[in-house]
């Protein structure tokens, strides 16, 4: 550069440039230098109550709230349909077991023995003949 010829305005350009330089490299330095910590690192230290960062991921907050609030409401609308089912089965249960009790009542006030019993003071007997069929043969066959 001793028997360069230099202009000036060129040579204020190349200072601001390599200046330029200099500086951005410095803030990479120190970004680098100041690396954020890891969000698990961030939840122990107690960084993520932060403005800046609560602001940041605000979207992302909201979208979480949301996610444990239809949990929650899931799992009372699942308690209220096991509820409806017990209470259904239990409905079915009583039911059951009237038809039954119906069933048995019937059957004991219809015995045979029963019958006789009811229907004498009536004047009718049970007979001693067994039932005879009268089949009537059709011509033509």
């Amino acid at each position: 550069m001793d028997n360069q010829y230099l202009d000036k305005d060129k040579l204020g350009v190349q200072e601001a440039l390599e200046a330029a330089k200099k500086k951005k490299q410095t803030q990479r330095k120190r970004q680098q230098l100041e690396k954020k910590p890891s969000a698990f690192v961030q939840i122990l230290n107690g960084d993520f109550l932060t403005k800046e960062f609560m602001l940041g991921n605000l979207g992302f907050i909201f979208f979480v709230m949301f996610l444990l609030l239809l949990t929650v409401s899931k799992g009372y609308y699942g308690k209220r349909l096991s509820d409806g089912v017990y209470e259904t089965q239990k409905e079915l249960n009583e039911l059951t077991s009237d038809h039954f009790e119906a069933k048995t009542r019937l059957e004991e006030e219809t015995q045979r023995v029963k019958l006789v019993d009811e229907l004498a003071p009536i004047g009718l007997k049970e007979t001693v003949n067994p039932t005879k069929v009268i089949r009537v043969k059709k011509k033509g066959k």
